[in-house]
């Protein structure tokens, strides 16, 4: 806002000099906002001159004030223009900062997922392996007897029980118990011996609870060596109870 400050000097006749002086002062600092200082002598004046001259001057002063004024809403206006600025800026940052976070956190959910379904997988993967293993050890050990024997050993009654427990596992599973011998003696007699001996571990089985109807029994006495050799290694090896999976 601004204050017109000023003052007049007229002498007591029309015949002396009128002085005339304004001030505009703003109100903030009471400090001149435009030093502009109108100083008119007028020379012979009289009633009519002077009214004229004080008009002059109201109109030269509302100008200056009007001019005053549009300069400083210009200056005023300008902080508002960048403050404005700097808030969009600001928020623009601010989304950008949000979108990555969410492209961050969508990104670390996806590595979640494949890493889960990778352990998934190679659980599954593990159960699968672990099966199989177990079906061919199951395939692959066979219960071994002394010589001219259908006895079970403690291992062999050990290993039994590791037989039963894989059918346990796998109820829809048959098999054939296979007895054989080795090369020596009469072809009737190992026959006989290899029967005695699927029996005697098919019996063990019943016992610890294998259904009967899993199990069939077979004998093939020495015509199918397990060890083509002719020693005691080899005959030890051909001794045997097979488990074959039907």
């Amino acid at each position: 806002m601004l204050i017109i400050e000023g003052y007049r000097k007229v002498c007591l006749n029309d015949c002396n000099p009128i002085f005339s002086k304004f001030i505009v002062v703003d109100e903030n600092d009471h400090a001149p906002a435009m030093p502009v200082i109108f100083n008119f002598i007028l020379k012979g004046g009289c009633m009519k001159t002077r009214i004229l001259v004080n008009l002059v001057m109201v109109l030269l002063v509302a100008g200056l004030v009007l001019t005053v004024s549009c300069a400083k809403k210009s200056i005023v206006s300008e902080p508002a223009t960048v403050s404005v600025e700097t808030d969009d800026a600001a928020q623009a940052a601010a989304e950008a900062e949000a979108q990555a976070q969410a492209e961050a956190s969508e990104i670390a959910r996806q590595k979640a997922i494949e890493e889960q379904r990778l352990r998934e997988d190679a659980i599954k993967e593990a159960a699968v392996n672990k099966k199989a293993a177990a079906k061919k050890m199951f395939q692959n050990q066979d219960v071994h007897f002394d010589y001219d024997s259908a006895e079970l050993t403690f291992t062999a009654r050990t290993l039994l029980k590791d037989k039963a427990a894989w059918l346990g596992d796998n109820a829809g599973v048959t098999v054939v118990v296979e007895g054989h011998c080795d090369e020596r003696g009469l072809t009737e007699y190992n026959l006989a011996l290899g029967e005695r001996r699927s029996l005697a571990a098919k019996k063990y089985l019943l016992d610890i609870g294998v259904s009967a109807s899993r199990l069939s029994t077979i004998s093939y006495g020495e015509e199918r060596p397990l060890d083509m050799g002719h020693n005691a290694a080899a005959w030890a090896k051909n001794r045997r109870v097979h488990f074959r999976i039907e």
